[in-house]
Formats: structure tokens, sequence, C-alpha cells
């Protein structure tokens, strides 16, 4: 069997796998095949464990705290399992840079597809981390104390989460991928999650319930429409995410031409 049915083959048994621990919906386990082979067909090997390392720790810090999270879910606009649109989000910039690096091979396409994949992990070790800090998060740039799952608030525990989860997929394209320099490389995917919670805080959509009052990235709540508050409408937590990736591999390319 050539190595593409192999990356496809490895693909399917880690979204099945995500499919079955419920942190993956089928749509989002299809997407998640489709963007593990193009992966593996740009950065053969190397490129399937960093994206591997990535789905792995995200999931599994996405399992602590789950009753706790799930008070959050009501002003988040998408539950735990992550759908197609969630993957594409995530996993999207990495599969287009997997692709480039096949039809016009390049050791730049290998620094930035580890800038874009630390740059999803760095946020998402955020979200699943920081949520569970015993102090109220604060809304960036001002720093008042807000809600906790409020778009664009920090805590000092997740922004620790962040720049470890941008470090640890750089330590891993070090390792399987050969790319250097590892501090510069998680600093672009930090840079990136910085970049994701000025645009939560600033442009990203937000809306109230006029039954319960509740502040949520929902268009509908306690079955009824939304009261559109602030931000674009069309900004939502996956178009932040798509483009905090690409401002991270932007950053990184500028910088290394």
């Amino acid at each position: 069997m050539s190595d593409e049915w192999w990356y496809i083959a490895v693909s399917a048994l880690a979204a099945g796998g995500g499919w079955l621990l419920r942190s993956l919906s089928i749509s989002g386990a299809a997407v998640a095949i489709v963007i593990g082979a193009a992966v593996g067909c740009g950065f053969s090997w190397g490129g399937i464990w960093v994206l591997g390392c990535f789905f792995v720790s995200s999931s599994f810090f996405s399992h602590i705290g789950k009753q706790r999270k799930a008070k959050l879910s009501e002003k988040l606009a998408k539950g735990g399992r992550r759908d197609a649109i969630q993957v594409l989000a995530n996993g999207g910039v990495p599969a287009v840079l997997a692709l480039l690096a096949a039809v016009r091979p390049d050791p730049i396409w290998d620094d930035l597809f580890v800038v874009a994949v630390a740059a999803a992990n760095a946020d998402t070790w955020a979200s699943e981390i920081g949520s569970l800090s015993p102090w109220p998060p604060r809304v960036w740039p001002s720093f008042r104390p807000v809600e906790a799952g409020t778009s664009g608030a920090v805590t000092l525990l997740g922004t620790a989460a962040s720049f470890a989860g941008a470090l640890f997929i750089a330590a891993v394209g070090v390792f399987f991928l050969d790319v250097r320099p590892v501090f510069t490389l998680a600093f672009f995917g930090w840079l990136g999650s910085w970049f994701d919670t000025w645009l939560g805080a600033a442009w990203q959509a937000a809306y109230r319930c006029p039954a319960c009052g509740a502040t949520t990235e929902r268009k509908r709540h306690c079955g009824q429409a939304t009261i559109h508050m602030k931000g674009w409408r069309w900004l939502d937590n996956d178009a932040v995410n798509v483009l905090s990736v690409i401002f991270a591999v932007l950053a990184a390319f500028v910088l290394a031409r």
C-alpha cells in the first residue's frame, strides 16, 4: 500500500477515535481525515505526528473539568464536539500549506506549518485550561473582570497555557520536521493566540438573550432570537480562529523573507 493510503488510513483511525471519544462530530471526523491525508502528502509522517500531537493534547485538555466547562456552554455558539467548520478553522491553513509543500517544495513550508499548528494549539490550550482558572478572566485591553467564557477575556493561567501549547508544538516540530529555532516558532504561534484574543474582544459578534439577559455567541437562546450587541455579525469564533492562524503564518513568513 502506498504512503498516501497509509496517511488516509491513519487519519481515519485517529478521526474515528475522536468520534468515539465525542471530541468530533461525524462531519468533523470526515474533514479531519481529509486534512490528515493532505498533511501527510505535504509533510510525510513528520507532519502527521505534529498534527496528531495537536489533536491528542487538545482532546485531552478538553475532557478535564468537563462539569465546570458545561456551565459555560450557554455562552458559546457550539458544544464540545468539533464539527466540520471547527476542524477546518484549526486545520484548514495547515492543510493548504501541506498542499503548497507538495506542489512546490520549500523548507519554508515546514516552518509555517509548525507555526500554524502552534497557533491553533496555543488558542485551544488557552481556552481549555484557562477556563479552569480560580480567578475571574479579564477582557483585553481594559483588563476589567468579566464572566468566564466571554470572548476576548484572558487569565494568567490561560496565558501561560497558551505559550506552553505553542512551545509544545514547536518542540514537536523540531523533533519530527527538523525545523528551527523552536522559541521563534513558538513565539509566532503564541502571537497568533493573542491576535485571536484581540479579535474576540474587539470585533467578534456577541448577542444578548431577551429572555434571560445572558450574553452569548449564539443567535438563538432560550428558544428566542438573540439581540446583536457588538462586533461584526459574520465574525464568529470559527472565523476568529482562521484569521488568527493566518496572521501567525503571515507574520512568520514576513520575518523569514
